[in-house]
């Protein structure tokens, strides 16, 4: 696993082998990662990594989140609440000297209570496959002011995300056993 492109392009990040099932982590291959931020950045929605404010639900290991970094995001958030992701998490922002942008919470993704920062322009969520928590999340987050007006939201999840009452669908993409679903408040 490493960091696709940008200011710590090539960077390997901690090692997770094919994954960690008890601790729910499962990483986001480098080949959808890539995919991912090429589609994001391929103009149709703008410019959305460039300056933006990340919130990355469900961080894991933190990939996602240090690829937007990397890529000229401002700030990052990190909210994940499993002690092993946890460990990985900080040892990945310490490897890229990113802890003056990052911002790590040790929280439920479903229950964030009130944001205590300005809304987050770029949503970044990875829930645990098949469990129904990205919905949950995404109402928490929206109901609590986490999301701003203009937000971006990926969703990734092993199938492909109908949206939740106040958000709109703007496109979904396969990925192999993965799909990437773009939604934006409504």
């Amino acid at each position: 696993m490493r960091i696709i492109a940008g200011r710590f392009r090539g960077t390997h990040l901690t090692e997770l082998g094919q994954g960690d099932d008890p601790a729910h982590l499962r990483p986001t291959t480098d080949r959808v990662r890539e995919s991912l931020f090429n589609m994001l950045e391929g103009g149709r929605f703008g410019s959305p990594v460039v300056d933006a404010r990340v919130l990355d639900l469900f961080a894991g290991t933190g990939a996602l989140g240090l690829e937007a970094l990397s890529r000229g995001a401002e700030r990052v958030c990190f909210v994940e609440n499993g002690k092993p992701a946890f460990r990985i998490l900080s040892k990945n922002i310490a490897k890229l000297r990113a802890a003056e942008e990052t911002t790590v919470l040790s929280k439920d993704a479903t229950k964030l209570g009130p944001n205590p920062y300005k809304p987050f322009t770029l949503i970044l969520l990875d829930p645990p496959y098949g469990k129904s928590l990205g919905q949950k999340a995404l109402l928490e987050a929206k109901q609590n002011g986490w999301i701003g007006a203009d937000a971006l939201i990926v969703w990734e999840e092993a199938s492909a995300q109908i949206a939740p009452p106040g958000f709109t669908q703007l496109d979904t993409r396969a990925y192999g056993g993965t799909h990437i679903t773009l939604l934006e408040p409504a």
